[in-house]
């Protein structure tokens, strides 16, 4: 029986460090630009025209919303590309990832060693 925990606990203590080792490798080249980032959050492109016409003044309310946050958007648009924020929101998400598998392997593998002191 206790020569049967003790291989558990081998395993274990593999199965975790074999957890912790991919995490570091996918995290590897996620940040070094080798593999793909997962795609979590995307920002799709707005295609809606404008109810004002070049040189006419908005009149209403809504039109003049729509012409601030217009000219709010090609601001914006200036001063960060389209495409920073998602990548910041994956990667953040990634890094959380793999906190989580990172610590649940050493959780594992304290586990297999605890069975291997056995």
């Amino acid at each position: 029986m206790e020569i049967a925990l003790k291989i558990f606990g081998w395993g274990l203590l593999v199965a975790g460090l074999i957890i912790i080792g991919w995490t570091l490798y996918s995290s590897y080249n996620i940040f070094t630009g080798k593999a793909v980032l997962p795609g979590i959050f995307e920002i799709e492109e707005e295609t809606t025209g404008t109810t004002t016409q070049a040189g006419k003044t908005p009149t209403s309310p809504t039109e003049v919303q729509q012409e601030m946050e217009k000219m709010i958007g090609e601001q914006l648009k200036g001063l960060l590309p389209a495409d920073v924020l998602p990548k910041i929101l994956n990667l953040s998400v990634w890094s959380m990832l793999a906190f989580i598998l990172i610590f649940g392997g050493s959780q594992i593998s304290g586990l297999g060693i605890k069975l291997i002191k056995k």
